[in-house]
């Protein structure tokens, strides 16, 4: 029973949200239709064909929203079981792509890379908010694979910067002068989940990482 009221209601708001985007739903063709036949020279009746065809052409359309229909209602749902499954990384550690680290004004950031080959010098550039570098380090040679810097939160003057979020870039250069760019990542522990144009993103402090890019999680 509830099924079937549900199914019902369904199909009336499908009809009513066709008639709001098109100007007219199933049931106003219908209608025109019957109209047509009650109204139409008997010496000159209108040809079956063409009256089928605008049926079929009715039906093509009705069916073709629908399915459009139904189609934003399973992305939307798809979002909403995202977002729930997204709070459980609440107090979690999490290694995502990205190149964005917090600073919470006191405590030093790890940031966290990957070269692909052995380099005999690398360089970790820190950039602010408005993408100005404000600390350039050399961390001399480094070897392939995950590598890891701790930032403490000064620019090059020694400085302590603003609490807030940063991006960094890790660039190595090899014994033969090749200038290698690192894959970065941002790390931490997640304390909260945001929407972004209705997809969820993890909040690491004030850095915040989309949930499509996690690739690692470790429990609290």
């Amino acid at each position: 029973m509830v099924t079937s009221v549900t199914s019902t209601t369904d199909t009336s708001a499908a009809a009513a949200a066709m008639k709001k985007s098109m100007g007219m739903n199933k049931d106003d063709f219908l209608k025109l239709f019957i109209e047509q036949l009650k109204n139409q020279d008997p010496l000159k009746p209108t040809d079956a064909n063409q009256m089928l065809s605008q049926l079929s052409q009715l039906t093509q359309v009705e069916q073709a929203y629908n399915t459009n229909t139904n189609l934003t209602n399973l992305l939307a749902a798809q979002n909403n079981s995202n977002t729930m499954t997204s709070v459980s990384f609440i107090g979690k550690t999490v290694k995502a792509n990205g190149n964005s680290v917090s600073f919470d004004g006191a405590s030093p950031s790890s940031l966290q890379f990957n070269l692909s080959v052995p380099t005999d010098t690398a360089t970790v550039a820190i950039t602010n908010a408005a993408g100005r570098v404000v600390r350039t380090v050399t961390i001399g040679a480094q070897a392939a694979g995950d590598g890891s810097f701790t930032w403490n939160g000064r620019d090059d003057s020694g400085a302590v910067l603003s609490a807030g979020a940063y991006n960094f870039s890790v660039t190595g250069k090899t014994a033969t002068g090749a200038s290698i760019a690192a894959t970065t990542y941002t790390t931490g522990l997640i304390d909260g989940v945001a929407l972004v144009n209705g997809n969820p993103s993890l909040t690491i402090g004030a850095a915040s990482v989309l949930l499509a890019d996690v690739i690692n999680v470790k429990g609290a």
